[in-house]
């Protein structure tokens, strides 16, 4: 059965995860994990794509980020990819696959799910019983999006410069967002929609990507479609 092509549509925000093979480590050292965002800063501004949030985990990556093309995130996703093999295949003496085949992915609307997807993104740590407070977690870009961290290649989405007129009053709001929980609901949504290639976004929003793609953007319904009823 063909793979459904990606919906990726330039200028709109994209939440992107790559597994690990069998769900196995992908960093052993930090490192590992130094060498990879190195490798986002390059690959990110030789692709032109805008990285808005991301979260290094033991077994798997998301990155949030804006291509300014169609082939921008698949590009740097194969770049990143290879590099990121190549070394640590090198480092650790193995050999083979490191990550599960494609990436998952879906475009998110960025009035509405934009920062609900960079809280998701750095609320995983938390998720994983592995830190308290995502601040704790270094490999993250919750420190530079909450607490002012300097980053040399993050790119603050207008939705996010929106929280406030200074950098301190922005930093204050975003860390407001994370006092109220994310509902099952929305972690399952966004979890769906990823792993499905799908649209994360309101009715409306489906209907325009929809409309401008020319296929379906979300999720079909369940069960053996019903037969039409004809006149006896």
């Amino acid at each position: 059965m063909p793979r459904r092509p990606r919906i990726i549509m330039p200028g709109v925000p994209i939440h992107i995860i790559q597994r690990g093979n069998n769900r196995q480590a992908c960093f052993f050292a930090d490192e590992d994990y130094q060498f990879y965002l190195d490798w986002v800063k390059e690959y990110s501004i030789a692709t032109d794509c805008a990285i808005h949030a991301y979260v290094l985990m033991t077994n798997h990556v998301h990155l949030l980020l804006t291509p300014a093309e169609q082939c921008s995130a698949g590009d740097l996703m194969k770049r990143l990819g290879q590099r990121y093999v190549q070394y640590i295949n090198r480092t650790y003496k193995r050999s083979g696959s490191l990550w599960e085949g494609r990436y998952r992915s879906c475009i998110a609307q960025q009035e509405n799910y934009l920062l609900i997807c960079q809280r998701y993104i750095e609320l995983n740590p938390v998720r994983a019983g592995m830190v308290k407070q995502p601040g704790e977690y270094p490999w993250s870009s919750y420190r530079v999006n909450a607490q002012g961290e300097k980053s040399d290649f993050l790119n603050q989405h207008m939705v996010y410069l929106g929280l406030g007129d200074s950098r301190k009053q922005r930093e204050l709001s975003y860390r407001k967002l994370f006092q109220q929980e994310l509902s099952e609901g929305i972690i399952k949504e966004i979890r769906q929609f990823t792993n499905g290639n799908f649209v994360l976004g309101s009715d409306r929003f489906k209907k325009e990507i929809s409309k401008a793609l020319g296929r379906r953007v979300t999720l079909g319904k369940s069960g053996r479609p019903r037969k039409s009823k004809t006149p006896a």
